[in-house]
C-alpha cells in the first residue's frame, strides 16, 4: 500500500497509528519516501516467525511468564529492541512528518494520543496486546493496545484537519464475520464488532470536503485470524506483492 501511494508522490502530511499500525507508521513518519518501503519489506520478510518479528518467545519461557505474571505471555523487550534498532531515541518533535499514536489508558479508561516524547515508548504502549504483552507504563500511567479504543482512527484524522485520508488497514475490515464456535474465538469476534462499528460510523459521518480511501489488502486471508496464522511469516513477500498490485489498481481507478 505504501509503495503504491508513494510512487504517486502522495507524501503524507499526517500519519496516525494504532497497534501494529503505530509500528509501521513510525517508520513512515521518520522517512516518508520510497526508501521506507524497502526498510519495512526487509524487516517483515526477514522474520520467519513471530519471535523473530519482535514478539513471542520460546514455549517454556512463555508458560513460565504466564504463571509468574498472571497477566501476559510474552515480554515487550524484543519489540522494544526492534523498534530501538529502527528509530533510536527519536522524539515526535523530531520527525519530519506529524505523527500521533493511540493507546488505551487503564487508569482513565480512555483513548490516549501520544504526540510528544520518545516514539519508541509510545509505540510499545500502543501495541501492548492484552494477554500477550504486559501493560506499558509511562509516567506512572499504564496503557494497553490502542485497538481497544480506536483501531482505525478516521475521526481523529478529520479532527486534525485532514481532507484526503488513506486507510491502510490489515485486511479484516472486508471479511464477513461469523458467530464464534470456540471459546477463543469469542474475544476476536467481539473486538472485530467494536472496531468495525466505530469505523463504519465515522465513515458515514465524514463531513463534506473530506475524501477517504480504504485501500484493499489482498495479501491477507481468514487464516491470519487464527493463532497459528498470525505467527506465520513465511509468505510475507508474496502477500506484500499481492496487496501492492491491488492498491495500485485501486488508485488507478479512484484518483
Amino acid at each position: 500500500m505504501l509503495r503504491a501511494l508513494l510512487e504517486r508522490d502522495l507524501r503524507p502530511d499526517l500519519v496516525l497509528g494504532t497497534s501494529i499500525g503505530a509500528f509501521n507508521g513510525a517508520l513512515v513518519a521518520s522517512d516518508p519516501t520510497l526508501g521506507v518501503v524497502g526498510r519495512l519489506s526487509d524487516l517483515w520478510a526477514s522474520a520467519g516467525t513471530a519471535r523473530e518479528a519482535g514478539y513471542g518467545d520460546r514455549p517454556l519461557r512463555t508458560v513460565r511468564r504466564a504463571v509468574s505474571s498472571g497477566t501476559h505471555l510474552w515480554s515487550a523487550g524484543p519489540l522494544r529492541r526492534r523498534l530501538a534498532d529502527e528509530l533510536g531515541d527519536v522524539t515526535f518533535e523530531e520527525l519530519p512528518v506529524t505523527f500521533q499514536v493511540c493507546a488505551a489508558s487503564i487508569e482513565r479508561a480512555a483513548e490516549h494520543w501520544f504526540t510528544s516524547g520518545r516514539v519508541v515508548d509510545a509505540v510499545v504502549a500502543s501495541a501492548a496486546v492484552p494477554g500477550l504483552l504486559p501493560p506499558a507504563e509511562i509516567d506512572g500511567e499504564h496503557f494497553l493496545d490502542g485497538g481497544i479504543v480506536n483501531s482505525v482512527p478516521l475521526g481523529r484524522a478529520v479532527q486534525l484537519g485532514a481532507t484526503q485520508v488513506f486507510v491502510l488497514q490489515v485486511g479484516r475490515l472486508d471479511r464477513p464475520l461469523q458467530p464464534p464456535k470456540r471459546p477463543w474465538e469469542v474475544a476476536r469476534v467481539s473486538f472485530e464488532i467494536a472496531r468495525r462499528h466505530r469505523f463504519v460510523r465515522e465513515l458515514a459521518e465524514l463531513p463534506d470536503g473530506v475524501e477517504c480511501h480504504v485501500l484493499p489488502a489482498k495479501g491477507t486471508s481468514a487464516k491470519d485470524d487464527t493463532l497459528l496464522g498470525s505467527r506465520d511469516f513465511s509468505s510475507v513477500q508474496r502477500r506484500i506483492d499481492a496487496t501492492y498490485d491491488a492498491a495500485r489498481a485501486y488508485l488507478d481507478e479512484a484518483l
